[in-house]
């Protein structure tokens, strides 16, 4: 029996619509891995205060250029979930909603911490420093509830046969979430591959979550319209 045709994805009306999905698309994904390539590799919580003021006087800069990608991506990101949540569903579109805004205010708050870290370099306090920090790693950890809000109703809804949302891309989704899931143990780490803002969330974590945006944003663009 066919499933209703509310349940079903729909295709942008406008169209212009998909191009510009595809075009914030393709911005935001520039954004987001440059921002993170210019920055490399961020201090995590096992690190020594010592090493955080060493770290953020050779990579403030650096550090600035990251923020400033990341606020540039707020507009962009909005005007993708815009486009994406009128595609899906309710409550498939609402609850992928909710997650992209909590995604969005988390990162806000995220850039203001690392930009106010990197703004005075040479005059931090090591102390000072290790615990304003303590604060700003834990943007990964937390932020999992955002990216499993995100990916699991559109992962769910691909999961319906007659949905119109391909096999590949519930099948990363599914990849991404459950990374996403098990990642939110980072909240109870300390050191290595699991400690807060570290490897699990800054490369692995991120690179999924981003990826599969990038993926679903150029999915529903292509499938709008406009050609």
């Amino acid at each position: 029996m066919p499933i209703p045709k509310k349940q079903s994805v729909q295709a942008v009306n406008e169209q212009v619509g998909s191009r510009i999905l595809i075009g914030a698309t393709i911005a935001y994904a520039l954004l987001s891995f440059v921002g993170l390539a210019v920055v490399g590799t961020l201090p995590a919580a096992a690190d020594t205060g010592e090493q955080l003021v060493v770290w953020f006087r050779e990579h403030g800069e650096h550090v600035r250029v990251f923020v400033w990608m990341l606020t540039l991506t707020i507009p962009i990101f909005s005007i993708m979930v815009a486009l994406l949540r009128r595609m899906l569903p309710a409550p498939y579109g609402d609850v992928f909603a909710i997650g992209a805004i909590s995604f969005l205010a988390a990162t806000a708050v995220m850039t203001w911490t690392w930009g106010g870290l990197a703004l005075h370099a040479e005059g931090l306090n090591p102390t000072h420093a290790r615990t304003v920090l303590d604060v700003a790693v834990f943007y990964g950890p937390v932020l999992t509830g955002s990216t499993t809000t995100m990916m699991g109703p559109v992962t769910l809804l691909g999961l319906r046969s007659q949905a119109g949302i391909p096999g590949w891309l519930t099948i990363l989704g599914a990849v991404a979430f459950v990374e996403q899931a098990i990642e939110t143990i980072t909240i109870f780490g300390s050191t290595g591959f699991t400690q807060p803002g570290g490897a699990m969330n800054m490369q692995l974590g991120a690179t999924l979550t981003v990826g599969w945006l990038v993926a679903l944003g150029l999915w529903g663009g292509l499938r709008g319209r406009a050609r």
